[in-house]
């Protein structure tokens, strides 16, 4: 049965902002290292005296060696994350969940389909299959988000087009913008898509995943080549608490990455 077990000290060694009220955080180890993280797994990271949250990996490897997070500061605890500087100590315990089933897409074309912020847990899947081309077939990379300056990773994004088929729509355009406008299900047209042959990957708000998912079913992808990674209130990260429950799983331990057709009829059942 899992425990919970002490966090481990993590420096922060370095800090990118990549919006107003995005950093990505590198981390490294004080002195043990936590066990390596798979792409779509996530961390249970502790702000000393405040409190600790679940992010998600949004690189297994930077530039400095360390593993990277993404925060947005939305609450108590990723406001203080948010405002760490290098050289601060955090906690970490990790690596949780289940991650994206790359074995599963092997030979065959990726689709990434992300929503604003869920672009983090994605972005390892996107370097581990631009990394082994001959491994897999196509790969699409799909990005919506609310305005031009909430779009995160541009640089990687901009590197991505060597070896992808990217698209990337905003809800509301600002001056100088001359990409598409409107939600990124709308991008799909533009993929051709092989439903015989593809696997999706897709993370962002639950109404988005469920309006891809179903746009996807709809050009023939079968709900069992769909991913998703669901969102709960995730307290323990061990399967203890409950507080991640979502009808029969428990998504620190069965997620967050779930197979759509295991969780398209819980999803439809309305939470009082």
């Amino acid at each position: 049965m899992s425990t919970v077990t002490p966090p481990l000290p993590y420096r922060v060694a370095g800090i990118l902002a990549e919006t107003p009220d995005v950093r990505s955080l590198e981390l490294v180890p004080v002195r043990r290292e936590l066990p390596p993280f798979s792409p779509g797994q996530f961390a249970m990271i502790y702000a000393f005296g405040i409190g600790e949250v679940p992010i998600s990996v949004s690189a297994l490897r930077g530039p400095r060696g360390g593993v990277v997070h993404t925060v947005r500061a939305v609450g108590a605890v990723s406001a203080a994350l948010y405002e760490l500087r290098p050289g601060d100590t955090v906690g970490l315990r990790g690596p949780f969940g289940t991650g994206w089933d790359l074995h599963a897409a092997a030979g065959q074309d990726v689709l990434v389909v992300a929503g604003g912020i869920g672009l983090a847990p994605l972005r390892p899947a996107v370097h581990a299959v631009l990394n082994q081309p001959a491994a897999y077939g196509r790969l699409g990379v799909l990005v919506g988000t609310r305005t031009p300056g909430d779009l995160i990773y541009r640089e990687d994004i901009e590197r991505w087009r060597g070896g992808a088929e990217v698209g990337v729509t905003v809800d509301r355009p600002g001056p100088g913008w001359h990409g598409s406008v409107g939600v990124v299900t709308a991008l799909l047209d533009a993929f051709a898509l092989r439903p015989d042959r593809t696997h999706a990957l897709v993370c962002g708000p639950e109404v988005m995943m469920r309006h891809t998912a179903r746009a996807l079913m709809g050009r023939g992808l079968g709900a069992h080549r769909v991913q998703v990674s669901l969102e709960r209130n995730m307290r323990c990260a061990t399967g203890h608490c409950g507080h991640c429950q979502l009808g029969p799983l428990l998504l620190c331990r069965d997620g967050p990455v779930v197979r759509y057709d295991r969780v398209e009829p819980l999803l439809a059942v309305r939470e009082l």
